[in-house]
């Protein structure tokens, strides 16, 4: 239990230092850069699509439904999608798309305990977490046509930093 409860809170920022720590990759440095570029990107792209869908869907959460028993503190806003979900997943999409097996794998199970974890700790439906991790796909998918590899806005971005 209480390891649920530690994965659902640091998860997702573990997940963002991972990327971060990306950047000081050695090998096929400028691709694993554009790859950590994409999935920030893709992270705020995201989670933006979800503060949209919150302003049209009023979800309730389900300790708030008594379906569910909160082994946290509640939330202030609605059930659906899930944020964790999306924030998680749309950080895999982005390097799968770039072609990254390994990692894409590692973050992949990460993603998978933090979806999780959200449903363990009664603070989401699974349908919350599968909508999230339909926004994080589409997050991923919408930055990878917009943000090319080569391009004259990714080297700008790989030269300033």
């Amino acid at each position: 239990m209480k390891t649920m409860i530690g994965v659902s809170q640091i998860g997702v920022p573990l997940m963002v230092l991972a990327v971060v720590l990306q950047w000081c990759a050695k090998a096929d440095r400028r691709h694993i850069r554009h790859a950590a570029v994409s999935a920030g990107l893709a992270f705020l792209l995201s989670l933006a699509i979800n503060q949209f869908i919150l302003l049209v869907v009023h979800r309730i959460r389900p300790y708030d439904a008594g379906v569910t028993h909160l082994l946290i503190a509640p939330s202030a806003d609605w059930s659906f999608p899930s944020d964790h979900a999306t924030a998680s997943i749309a950080i895999v999409a982005a390097f799968a798309m770039q072609g990254l097996p390994r990692r894409t794998i590692a973050l992949f199970i990460t993603a998978l305990l933090i979806c999780w974890s959200r449903i363990y700790i009664g603070t989401h439906y699974l349908t919350d977490v599968v909508g999230g991790a339909i926004t994080g796909v589409l997050g991923a998918v919408v930055v990878r046509l917009v943000y090319r590899e080569n391009s004259r806005l990714d080297k700008l971005v790989t030269q300033i930093f």
